[in-house]
């Protein structure tokens, strides 16, 4: 199953809010498209936190977001996304095929899942509907990770499963990138000549690649954790 006609993430109250380059997109009109709400729905996916640069893996709320609307209208939204690491944050939503919902803490309270239960059972079910991922050679020494479901590859960056097993293979740990939502590319720490393109890759990748970019950073996965390896440039 490919995604290549997918729309964005689709709220059911419209924001903006520029600071953090959250776009704004109409709600769900037709009742035939609203995505199911039950637990089995829930996925996962991260987007570009421009200007932050957040150290630990610690999930941190956004909480209350404001919005002023077409006509001057202000508005209050609750949304279960939450600020990750290095200039990346997590959104909790319901997959709806062309369009996703976002997750509201309300949401979250009715499944009785706490954002960390919600996390996991979100990458649970990205394994089941779209595929355990796949690491495929991509340009020298070079990997890219990949799943059933494009726009959704950099989801399995949040795949602890995957990376602890990577990590049996390089003990030393592994740099990864995730320049845009589709490409999720990484190198063993050990080889510097592929950390060394990894560098420059991810960097064109993120200043002129395909689709919607995401992070201009570097992460390292080691001892079952993820650090920031190179910070995010500055804009």
């Amino acid at each position: 199953m490919t995604r290549a006609k997918r729309g964005g993430i689709v709220f059911r109250a419209g924001i903006a809010l520029a600071c953090a380059a959250l776009a704004w997109q109409a709600p769900l009109t037709a009742a035939a498209d609203t995505p199911d709400t039950s637990a089995g729905n829930l996925l996962v996916v991260l987007r570009e936190s421009l200007g932050d640069n957040k150290q630990d893996e610690s999930l941190q709320p956004y909480g209350t977001l404001r919005a002023t609307l077409d006509g001057g209208r202000e508005i209050e939204l609750e949304t279960s996304w939450f600020r990750y690491l290095g200039d990346m944050h997590i959104r909790l939503v319901f997959d709806g095929g062309q369009t996703m919902q976002s997750a509201s803490p309300d949401d979250l309270a009715r499944l009785q899942l706490t954002p960390e239960d919600a996390l996991r059972l979100a990458v649970a079910n990205l394994r089941r509907m779209y595929g355990t991922p796949d690491a495929r050679p991509w340009s020298g020494s070079l990997m890219q990770v990949q799943g059933l479901a494009s726009d959704l590859n950099s989801s399995y960056f949040l795949d602890r499963e995957f990376w602890r097993a990577l990590q049996s293979r390089h003990p030393d740990g592994v740099v990864v990138a995730v320049p845009r939502r589709g490409g999720l590319v990484y190198a063993p720490v050990s080889d510097e000549a592929a950390v060394t393109n990894l560098r420059f890759s991810a960097a064109a990748l993120y200043a002129g690649g395909p689709g919607a970019r995401l992070s201009s950073a570097l992460y390292l996965f080691k001892d079952d954790r993820w650090s920031v390896f190179q910070p995010p440039r500055s804009h």
